[in-house]
Order: structure tokens, then C-alpha cells, then sequence
């Protein structure tokens, strides 16, 4: 199996969630008014998703060539074994968290992540709502440490796939707090603190797979029952044009940083993003 393929093949699995999340909603969405499926909002997520896979499929060949240089130039000679699988998993989570950090603080990065917080809705089909642009902006960057240290492309690629597709289950609202597994993974609670727009809980819970970098790194905020989470940026872009989704902090990005000298070109570009937080 491509591993380049691996969330397509479990597309089937996700449309089948989706399915079910809708009939949950049509008989108890009254309780969770920002989660029902609207047309417009599900047509523009699935057509992201579809951009998204596309401009993938063209980025692999050239990632794919880079990491099997890289990999060259590789420290060690990795076995692929339970412990260094587990290892694999540990380091490729850091690596996602670093990434999903950095991308609400580099605006360089923002401007292809800001794709998925647009939604003002939450559910299981806000997971498809990703950017092209993830190629341009340099989220395949964050994971070359572990190419380098020896662990092979195809693993790490296999591995950081298997996580996203993890993460599609963490977008709804239909699903409460899970206890104790609260305190070690990225859950429902957790990632819906992740995609509110409120004061108290913007740029927090950066978890792919576990919570615990967040409780590490001080960024963890607990869901708070009495707060309900607002969904969406602070600047709503009020569009379901996929285009305009994708491109719109490109452009305005661009458009500030044109004509100014070198140095605060580079503070647009890659300074902290604008507004509250980094939204």
C-alpha cells in the first residue's frame, strides 16, 4: 500500500462517521446549536479536502525525493522494532506539536492553517477543511529531525498520516469529556478548546495525538463547561468559496508586506500573526 494513500483509504471510515454524526444531529442538535451540518459549510469542507489531497499528491513526489536524500545523511541505522516504533510515535507527535504550534505563530504559517479554524461550526466534517498551501508554507519541514536521525521516510510519512487520521475523530461536540484518557490524549474537549475563538482558550491545546506536550509546554486549557467554545478566527472571512478560504491571509499578508524594507517585510511575514492572539 502507498502510504501517500493511507488517509484515502480510510475515507470510507470517515464519510461513515460523518453519516452517523448527521442523523445524531438531526434528533439532538437543539444542544448543540454551533455543530448541525449546513450545505454550504459541508460542500466547502469536502472541496478543501479534495484541493487539499491534490496539491498534496503533487508536493509528495518532490517531499518524497527530499527525504530519501536526506535519509543519506541519516545519524543512525534504525531498526524497526516495538521499542523504536514506540520511540517513532513519541518523536513524530512532538514534531506535529511543534508544527501546530508554530503555525499559530508564524504567520508564514498561519496563512495555510487559518483554513481550518474559518469554520464557525464544529463536527467531524471541520477535519476536511484543510489548506493546499500546506506544501508552500513548509509543514513537511518540521519532520526532517526524525529523517536525520534515521528513522525511514516511509515510516515517518506512514506514521505522520495515521496521527491526522486520528485527529478526524476529535472534531465534534457530540462526544463529552472521556476521563482519565483526558489527562494523556488529545480528545473531543481538549480540540474543541483548540478551535474556539474565546479570550481564555485561543492559541491552546496544540495535541495531535497526546495531551501531554500541552500539560508540558504550559498551553493546555481545560474545556470549560460554563464557557461555551465559540468556533472561528477573531476576523470571520464570512465566505464558503473554497478559493477565497484558502487564499484570503495569503493575499492580505502579501498585500502588507509589499513595498516595505526588507526587515519589515520579514515581520509580516514570518512575525507573530494579527489580532487577539493569533487571531
Amino acid at each position: 500500500m502507498d502510504v501517500q494513500l493511507l488517509l484515502l483509504y480510510l475515507s470510507p471510515i470517515f464519510v461513515a462517521f460523518i453519516g452517523w454524526e448527521m442523523l445524531y444531529l438531526r434528533k439532538h442538535g437543539a444542544a448543540y446549536p454551533s455543530a448541525g451540518y449546513q450545505w454550504r459549510d459541508l460542500f466547502a469542507n469536502a472541496t478543501l479536502a479534495l484541493m487539499h489531497q491534490g496539491g498534496d499528491a503533487l508536493a509528495a513526489i518532490a517531499i518524497a525525493y527530499l527525504y530519501d536524500a536526506l535519509w543519506g545523511w541519516r545519524l543512525l541505522d534504525i531498526d524497526l522494532n516495538l521499542w523504536s516504533l514506540l520511540l517513532l510515535f513519541l518523536l513524530q507527535d512532538l514534531c506535529y506539536w511543534l508544527f501546530h504550534f508554530a503555525s499559530h505563530h508564524v504567520r508564514w504559517l498561519w496563512a495555510s492553517h487559518v483554513v481550518h479554524h474559518s469554520s464557525e461550526r464544529l463536527n467531524l466534517s471541520t477535519a476536511f477543511r484543510q489548506s493546499l498551501m500546506y506544501p508552500v508554507s513548509g509543514m513537511w519541514l518540521f519532520w526532517i529531525p526524525m529523517i536525520l536521525i534515521g528513522f525511514p521516510p516511509e515510516a515517518v510519512v506512514a506514521t505522520v498520516l495515521l496521527s491526522l487520521g486520528f485527529q478526524f475523530f476529535v472534531h465534534t461536540q457530540v462526544v463529552g469529556k472521556l476521563g482519565w484518557l483526558e489527562w494523556i490524549f488529545n480528545t473531543p474537549s481538549h480540540h474543541r478548546v483548540h478551535h474556539a475563538s474565546n479570550a481564555n482558550y485561543i492559541d491552546r491545546n496544540f495535541a495531535g495525538v497526546l495531551i501531554i506536550w500541552d500539560r508540558l509546554f504550559g498551553t493546555f486549557v481545560e474545556e470549560d463547561l460554563g464557557e461555551p467554545c465559540r468556533f472561528g478566527i477573531t476576523k470571520p472571512i464570512h465566505s464558503f468559496n473554497p478559493l477565497t478560504l484558502t487564499f484570503h491571509e495569503w493575499r492580505d499578508m502579501l498585500q502588507e508586506a509589499r513595498g516595505l524594507p526588507w526587515r519589515q517585510k520579514l515581520a509580516v511575514l514570518f512575525g507573530k500573526p494579527a489580532g487577539p492572539a493569533s487571531r
